[in-house]
């Protein structure tokens, strides 16, 4: 079963080895992952989507993460009300006559074309995962000639109660 997991850690050198050593080394498999700055200096998100077969295996995970130095908070929101997007750049093949086409395709998901050349068009997506998936699929018969994914970034939609608040104060005790 797919699972959405959030870190909170200091942002320093070697962080994202270490977690990703970790899940390694308990043979998870990572399955996408983004790590950005938060609003709090010092402070990152990493956001990662692991298969997890049982509940077991998902607690042990989740208390070797939080004992990680650098981890200040872990959460599981995979069933929480959350805010979840994913950003691709598709480069598909495109002539003068094909244009028109693949504009009428992109709009509904409400991407945008980026670069044109001569040969191709590069097109920006945001979204759930499945709406990124079906866009590639409308434009796979035109030839996708390059394609890069960020990976899923997602937090807690609205005031639900968090796991384990901290403040930069907390981190300096």
């Amino acid at each position: 079963m797919k699972r959405i997991i959030t870190a909170t850690v200091q942002n320093r050198s070697g962080v994202l080895n270490r977690v990703t050593g970790l899940l390694h080394k308990r043979q998870f498999n990572i399955e996408s992952i983004s790590v950005g700055r938060t609003e709090t200096e010092g402070i990152s998100k990493m956001t990662f989507v692991v298969d997890v077969e049982d509940s077991q295996k998902l607690e042990q995970l989740t208390k070797q993460l939080n004992k990680q130095i650098d981890v200040l908070k872990v959460s599981d929101i995979t069933d929480k009300a959350i805010v979840a997007r994913e950003l691709a750049l598709i480069k598909v093949g495109s002539t003068i006559q094909t244009r028109n086409e693949i504009q009428t395709i992109i709009e509904p998901f409400r991407a945008t074309v980026i670069d044109v050349s001569k040969e191709s068009m590069t097109v920006q997506v945001t979204g759930k995962s499945d709406k990124v998936e079906a866009l590639i699929d409308l434009l796979r018969p035109y030839g996708v000639k390059e394609l890069a994914r960020t990976g899923l970034t997602a937090f807690l939609r609205g005031q639900q109660p968090q796991v384990a608040e901290f403040t930069p104060q907390s981190l300096l005790q």
